[in-house]
């Protein structure tokens, strides 16, 4: 057997060669125009029709889209955001880059997304947003945080950067809060071949605000700047090699939840594995397929010496991460995510894994199981 990725970005590559990309690309290189172009628009509209949002606001990058997000609702020095320590370092750094405080809530022990009930705990007369981040490709409670906004007055931005085209009770993540945050980093769902990120919302000022920020703060006046923003534009490759991809995205979620079910089904005799729950109101679209193991660097070598790439999601939470330990954070300060994240270990589940592929990764966890 071959050696397997977590992800296989050459696979995704070879599929779409046969999609006469590179007949497109020469197209955008002819017409010369390589920011802020037609193929920017129009991968722009068809983002907002995809997250069900009324504005779509392309961005470099995910980060960016979380900055972007904050700067244009005013949240800076003085304010609080409360967000989960379970998830990428980017979600607290961007609230950082802001000049706003990261507050940290534990999260659900089945989802591993932020808990709306510790979040509530969390809030107070400085608070002005939270960012639930829909993990690993499965929305987050949405409906309670939409109460926790309305009852506190807060502003609800998703980070849905691992999440695209999931749902939650029927509705797509990006159009669930004030605004969503989006990336198309290389491995995620719909990734670029480079940087990118977007924003979504169904307010017209935020997201022309964004707009403004995003292109240092420039106003409709060539050189007449309404503010200090950022350079922060996705350009007319990366929207062409995006636009090409999302023809593709709902066949390639379809496949990556029929490998995650196929897991699901086949380990769940596994008494030392536990599997990923799927709330019954969302459609998780499982950007990453995460177990719990007793010992995950353990099983991450016997994967690794079989030929098959593990990877641990994310060993170190974000309150013991030594860039936010000014924020006075301990041990023990949030136990369920300290257990998940001690645990946690994500399999191959990109959709090119092939059926005999798998059934390999499965034979070796269950011989690894009944090893111990």
């Amino acid at each position: 057997m071959k050696p397997i990725p977590l992800f296989d970005p050459q696979s995704e590559y070879r599929v779409l060669r046969n999609e006469h990309i590179l007949d497109a690309l020469s197209e955008v290189l002819d017409k010369g125009i390589f920011v802020a172009g037609p193929e920017v628009k129009r991968f722009e509209a068809e983002m907002a029709l995809l997250t069900q949002a009324k504005h779509a606001v392309s961005t470099a990058n995910g980060t960016d889209s979380l900055i972007l997000t904050l700067l244009a609702n005013g949240i800076g020095p003085g304010d609080e955001v409360i967000t989960s320590p379970f998830t990428f370092f980017a979600t607290a750094e961007a609230i950082v880059r802001v000049g706003a405080t990261p507050v940290f809530a534990d999260i659900d022990e089945r989802t591993y997304n932020l808990s709306p009930a510790h979040t509530e705990a969390k809030i107070t007369a400085r608070t002005k947003a939270i960012i639930p981040v829909h993990l690993f490709g499965q929305s987050a409670d949405m409906d309670a945080f939409a109460d926790l906004a309305h009852r506190y007055s807060l502003i609800i931005i998703e980070d849905a950067c691992q999440a695209i085209g999931a749902e939650y009770k029927g509705k797509q993540v990006g159009s669930l809060g004030h605004a969503a945050c989006l990336s198309f980093y290389p491995t995620k769902n719909l990734g670029g071949f480079g940087d990118g990120g977007m924003v979504t919302s169904n307010d017209g000022e935020m997201a022309d605000r964004i707009r403004v920020l995003a292109f240092h703060g420039m106003g409709k006046l060539k050189y007449f700047h309404e503010a200090v923003g950022l350079n922060s534009r996705l350009d007319e490759i990366q929207a062409l090699m995006l636009r090409i991809k999302m023809q593709k995205l709902s066949a390639w979620t379809k496949r990556r939840q029929e490998l995650a079910e196929r897991y699901t089904n086949q380990l769940a005799h596994l008494n030392d594995l536990i599997l990923p729950y799927c709330d019954s109101a969302c459609s998780h679209v499982y950007h990453l397929y995460v177990i719990q193991v007793p010992d995950p660097d353990k099983l991450l070598l016997h994967m690794d010496q079989h030929g098959v790439t593990t990877a641990r999601y994310y060993p170190c939470p974000l309150h013991l991460q030594q860039a936010f330990s000014s924020l006075g954070y301990k041990a023990g300060d949030f136990p369920v995510t300290e257990k998940v994240a001690e645990h946690a270990l994500a399999l191959p589940v990109h959709p090119f894994l092939t059926d005999d592929q798998q059934q390999y990764i499965i034979n070796k966890l269950a011989a690894y199981s009944h090893s111990k």
